[in-house]
Parts: structure tokens; sequence; C-alpha cells
């Protein structure tokens, strides 16, 4: 078994795909409409979907918005640098919501954007993992 992808609902398609593929730097993989069922899904991830596990971007047309509650955490990815990534998500429009810096209670390196319907993303710098290495 494996993860095959995490699916996030989504307020506008075009705006998501867009941060995801621009703002990221993932790839868009595929993209259908559903018009019986009123929905359009993307697939979007940093590689192709029998190498990895990607996000599914979920557009329920005329659904605008989302209440996101206060169960859902983050997604994470792994970046060679922190800092650099934060800057590179804020010259290219994303919000940057933890500037990159060593957790609380921890040395790994961690920061968080939020994507444009809210969702956060954790970026964890490459080898600074301390939980990897048993450590922190």
């Amino acid at each position: 078994m494996r993860i095959l992808h995490t699916m996030l609902r989504v307020g506008n398609l075009d705006r998501s795909i867009d941060f995801y593929t621009r703002v990221l730097g993932m790839k868009l993989l595929r993209q259908k409409d559903y018009p019986d069922g009123k929905f359009t899904l993307a697939f979007v991830g940093y590689d192709t979907e029998d190498k990895t596990a990607v996000l599914e971007l979920t557009y329920n047309w005329g659904t605008d918005k989302y209440d996101l509650g206060n169960a859902y955490g983050h997604i994470a990815i792994e970046v060679d640098d922190a800092y650099r990534a934060c800057e590179d998500v804020k010259a290219n429009g994303g919000t940057v919501t933890r500037e990159a810096g060593p957790m609380k209670h921890g040395s790994t390196v961690i920061a968080f954007v939020q994507d444009p319907d809210g969702y956060k993303i954790e970026f964890i710098q490459k080898g600074s993992a301390g939980w990897m290495r048993g450590g922190d």
C-alpha cells in the first residue's frame, strides 16, 4: 500500500493551480471536468502519480469558499533551503505565515506558507529534521 493523493477543496481552480505550479513549482499532471457532478479535478505534484503522492484539487462548481474548520493541519514539503523557499514564495506573490527558523523546542528548520484558500503548507529544510535522525 501507499498514499496516492490528498484532496483539497478549492474555491478558484485556476488560482490554486497557479499557486501550486508557479509559486511552489509543482506540475499540473492532469485535469478533468465532470459536468454531471458539477465539479472539476486537477492533480498537481512534483513527480508522476506512479512515483509519488500528489495533491488532488477539487473545484465544486459554484462554490468559491470553504470553512476549513480546526481539524486540518498542514501539508509538509521538504525544501533544500527554507529561508530561500520563503523568499521565492514572497517574490511570486505568495503568503508566508511563519518565516523560516528553528522549530520551538527543537532544531528542525521550518516555515509555513498559505495557499489561496487558506491551507497551510510547511517547509521542512532538508537535513535539519531531527526527528528523522532520531533527535527532535
